[in-house]
């Protein structure tokens, strides 16, 4: 029997893509000796997205939709639908079509030659303009010398990962997951494919400055304790610096014969001081949120409705 196909879409409020990311995708797929399943996330969209994921369900069968009750985040809506994706590989891709579904041939290719996980490799990302190039690449390579495993650089979330790959990832609860990350520290066979990444197919980028930045630190905290360490850093210099300044005063005074003011050194000495433990406790603080998210327990999210599974809506 043809293996199974799951294509996992996390979306939020992109009534704008959906249509022409499905007929993208559905005639790639179409070319291919596989069976295939869609199964689009919701993300607590506001706009029509959830009224055309219902259109797109009632034409085809292979179409399952799961909506959550608000948004909790693109990492969660992934896991989400890795959760509930029943095929012998899954495909995790955005709907905005900045990835290219014409790679899917080459993600399920490398699949068969038995890798568990195939990641793409964005040799281009056009449509992104020169300061998040930038940025971008300097944080992959960055990330990929403070974290504890190995994960590759210039990629996204566009990946193929098995079913063995995707067991275990269903098993993880954490609240804030970094899904590539977390597919890093998997382990097993992983391989890489080159694609040119695309602008967007319609509407706006739904990751603002601050979300960016939110999984630029979510990604250090949960794969690094290098921020931690940091602290002892910190303080070590910071009693270089006081000590240098100690022996320069002592040396205008002794040497030079120069009077330097005791309130100006002391000054110096506790901002200094004080600066270094704020940033300390920052550091500790963010650690410690993490560590009470976790302690809380909660749902990682929340489904309001599912359509297209085993036992109806």
């Amino acid at each position: 029997m043809d293996a199974l196909i799951s294509i996992v879409a996390p979306l939020h409020n992109e009534e704008a893509c959906l249509e022409g990311f499905y007929r993208t995708v559905k005639d790639v797929l179409a070319h291919l000796p596989v069976r295939h399943e869609f199964i689009f996330v919701d993300d607590g969209s506001k706009d029509r997205s959830a009224e055309i994921l219902r259109e797109l369900r009632r034409r085809d069968p292979s179409v399952r939709i799961v909506s959550f009750s608000r948004n909790f985040g693109h990492q969660v809506a992934i896991k989400a639908g890795i959760d509930h994706a029943a095929g012998d590989a899954l495909i995790i891709i955005d709907t905005d079509l900045q990835d290219p579904p014409a790679a899917i041939p080459k993600l399920i290719a490398k699949w068969r030659e038995g890798y568990d996980v195939v990641y793409a490799v964005r040799a281009s990302r056009e449509g992104e303009g020169v300061f998040k190039r930038l940025t971008a690449a300097c944080y992959y390579r960055l990330f990929r010398k403070l974290a504890e495993v190995d994960i590759p650089v210039d990629t996204g979330d566009f990946r193929l990962i098995s079913r063995r790959v995707a067991d275990v990832m269903r098993q993880v609860r954490e609240k804030s997951p970094y899904i590539r990350g977390l597919i890093s520290w998997v382990g097993f066979a992983q391989t890489g494919v080159s694609i040119e990444r695309s602008g967007r197919f319609a509407g706006r980028t739904k990751y603002s400055v601050r979300r960016m930045l939110r999984l630029a630190w979510s990604g250090v905290t949960h794969f690094s304790f290098l921020p931690l360490q940091l602290a002892t850093y910190l303080g070590a210099a910071a009693f270089l610096v006081s000590l240098a300044g100690v022996a320069a005063a002592l040396y205008a005074r002794l040497v030079l014969h120069e009077a330097v003011s005791d309130r100006t050194l002391l000054v110096i000495a506790v901002t200094l001081m004080g600066a270094v433990q704020l940033v300390t406790l920052g550091i500790i603080g963010g650690y410690l949120a993490l560590t009470y998210d976790e302690a809380r327990a909660r749902p990682l999210y929340i489904v309001r409705e599912k359509a297209g599974f085993d036992g109806g809506a």
